[in-house]
């Protein structure tokens, strides 16, 4: 046990292993998250209680949120380290570097992911948190009664109504998922790679897959506040 864990997190191959591994987990948190988040089309009722589901179960919540944190902190870190190992291994930059078969996405994975992290660490001060100062409404979406549905539920739709009201907000967040959508048109695939599950037979597929399914999800995110800003969820 011992060994294995040193050769994940001391061999290039197993910090991809680890990539790979913590990628696909948040992954799965990103499509998850947009099913409870597409909820607010059903109405009030719908994403109240799913809210109220999530916000109740707290010795399972913080949980959750502590290991996501973790995995994000592991899946930063292990990309970090092997691009400067991928460095280190060639110090003499190309004279012409044409990358002619690397996509956008794939030369900024680094950048992007840096980027996504900040929007994360934002989205949780906005939604989850809930801190006042960064909300831009200047209410207090955990203690003003305006906040709270006629059940004693917190009013989740009301909520994201008023934040993504502000152009500001909906703007940093539109972008914030773009790039997360970007970050995982390449990594989706790149994830089966790494873990050899990447074949030649039908590697053109998947990654036509990884594309439109990050395509799918930024829709999908995307669609929350364009619907709030252009008035049809009031």
């Amino acid at each position: 046990m011992v060994n294995l864990i040193r050769n994940l997190f001391c061999s290039s191959l197993g910090k991809k292993y680890l990539m790979a591994g913590s990628g696909a987990v948040m992954f799965l948190f990103v499509v998850g998250h947009l099913v409870g988040n597409l909820q607010i089309f059903l109405g009030a009722e719908a994403i109240n209680r799913y809210g109220h589901f999530l916000q109740s179960n707290v010795e399972l919540l913080w949980p959750v949120r502590i290991a996501l944190l973790a995995i994000i902190a592991l899946h930063i870190w292990s990309a970090t380290r092997l691009t400067l190992e991928n460095r280190a291994a060639r110090p003499q930059a190309y004279e012409q570097w044409q990358p002619t078969a690397a996509t956008y996405a794939s030369r900024t994975m680094m950048m992007s992911g840096i980027i996504v992290a900040i929007f994360i660490i934002y989205h949780l001060l906005h939604y989850t948190l809930m801190v006042k100062a960064v909300n831009l409404t200047g209410k207090d979406f955990t203690a003003s009664p305006e906040f709270f549905d006629q059940q004693g539920r917190h009013d989740i739709r009301k909520m994201m109504v008023l934040g993504f009201q502000q152009p500001i907000v909906s703007i940093f967040y539109l972008v914030g998922v773009g790039l997360l959508c970007l970050h995982l048109s390449h990594g989706i695939s790149a994830m089966f790679q790494s873990l050899g599950w990447k074949k030649r037979s039908y590697g053109e597929c998947l990654d036509r897959a990884s594309k439109w399914v990050s395509a799918l999800i930024f829709l999908g995110y995307s669609s929350i506040p364009i619907a709030i800003l252009s008035g049809c969820i009031k």
